[in-house]
C-alpha cells in the first residue's frame, strides 16, 4: 500500500541480438540464457514478450560480413532491417528501438570510421549514421538509439529524418556512455570488440560527472526525444543527478552486459537467490530516476512482475 517505487514489465525494453540464418538460435557463452537470433525466430519471440507485458525491444545486428565502411548497417536488407519488418508484421504495437553505431559492421570493431593512423573520423561517421537512421525508419523503427558517441550525431540524424518525413521516429541518445569495463560479454555476443586500441576516445571517463550533462544539454539541443545513461549500476549517482536536472525528459539506464553476466554468475552458483536479487537491482534503478530499462534481464523477471 504504500511502496514508493513500482516495477512494471512495461519499464523494461529487451535488447535482442540477429543474425543471418534461419531456424537458428545461438547461446552466447559469456551470458546465460540469452542468444542471437535469425529473424525467422523474432515473431514467435516477440509474442511471448508481448504476453508478458514487455512492449519494446532494443535491436542489434551481426552482420554476414565486415568492412571499413561497415556498408550493411544501412543496407535495405540488412539484418536488422529484416529484424524490424518481421516484428513489425507480427506484433505492430511492439515498440521497436533500433541501435545506430557502426561497431558491429566495421572491420576495425570501432563505433566510427578510421583513417590509416586509426584515428577516429568523427564528421565522415555522420554521414553513414545518417544513412543507417534513415534505413530503420524507411522499414517501420519507432525509434533510433545512436550510441556510438560521435560529436554531433544527435543533430545530423535529426536533420536527415526529419528532411525525409520521418519526423515522427523519435531518437534515444546514449548521451552519457562511459568507456566501462562492464561491456564484454556484448562485445563478445555482438562481434564487436575493437581490432586495434580502445573506445576511450570518444565514450566517457568513468571519473567524470560533470561531464555528463554537458553531453546531456548537446543532445538535448540537437533534438534528442529521450537520454540513455549506459552503464546502469556503477553511474547511479549520474542517473539520479540527471533525473533531477532534466525532471521532464524521458530517461533511460542500460542494465549492461557485464552487470548481467556478473549477477547471472553468482545466480547459477546459489550464492544469490534471482527473483530477489534482480527485482531489487532493476528497482533501484527505477528508483534512481530511470523511465525506462534496457535489461537482459526483462524476459525472465517479467513473469514475477
Amino acid at each position: 500500500m504504500v511502496r514508493e517505487t513500482r516495477l512494471t514489465p512495461a519499464d523494461l525494453t529487451y535488447p535482442l541480438f540477429l543474425h543471418h540464418g534461419t531456424d537458428s538460435r545461438l547461446a552466447i557463452a559469456s551470458m546465460p540464457n540469452q542468444y542471437r537470433y535469425s529473424v525467422d525466430l523474432l515473431p514467435g519471440l516477440v509474442r511471448d514478450l508481448c504476453s508478458r507485458g514487455i512492449n519494446s525491444v532494443l535491436l542489434f545486428g551481426l552482420p554476414a560480413a565486415k568492412d571499413a565502411m561497415g556498408s550493411e548497417s544501412y543496407a535495405t536488407n540488412g539484418i536488422v532491417q529484416q529484424g524490424i519488418k518481421a516484428i513489425k508484421n507480427a506484433v505492430p504495437e511492439m515498440l521497436v528501438i533500433t541501435d545506430v553505431c557502426l561497431c558491429q559492421y566495421t572491420d576495425s570493431g570501432h563505433c566510427g570510421l578510421v583513417n590509416s593512423q586509426g584515428q577516429i573520423l568523427n564528421d565522415e561517421t555522420l554521414e553513414v549514421l545518417q544513412l543507417i537512421a534513415l534505413s530503420h525508419a524507411d522499414a517501420g523503427a519507432d525509434v533510433v538509439a545512436p550510441s556510438g558517441m560521435m560529436d554531433n550525431m544527435v543533430g545530423a540524424i535529426r536533420t536527415v529524418l526529419d528532411s525525409n518525413n520521418f519526423k515522427e521516429v523519435a531518437i534515444l541518445s546514449y548521451a552519457v556512455k562511459y568507456a566501462s569495463a562492464f561491456y564484454g560479454p556484448f562485445r563478445q555476443a555482438a562481434e564487436g570488440a575493437p581490432q586495434f586500441g580502445d573506445r576511450r576516445s570518444y565514450q566517457m571517463d568513468p571519473a567524470n560527472r560533470r561531464e555528463a550533462f554537458r553531453e546531456i544539454d548537446l543532445d538535448l539541443e540537437q533534438g534528442a526525444d529521450m537520454i540513455m545513461i549506459k552503464p546502469a549500476l556503477a553511474y547511479l549517482d549520474v542517473l539520479r543527478e540527471a533525473r533531477s536536472s532534466f525532471p521532464e525528459i524521458p530517461l533511460a539506464a542500460y542494465n549492461v552486459s557485464g552487470e548481467y553476466a556478473m549477477i547471472t554468475a553468482a545466480i547459477e552458483r546459489g550464492w544469490l537467490c534471482e527473483v530477489d536479487v534482480v527485482l531489487e537491482i532493476l528497482i533501484g534503478i527505477k528508483r534512481a530516476g530511470a523511465d525506462q530499462i534496457v535489461t537482459y534481464h526483462a524476459r525472465h523477471i517479467a513473469e514475477y512482475l
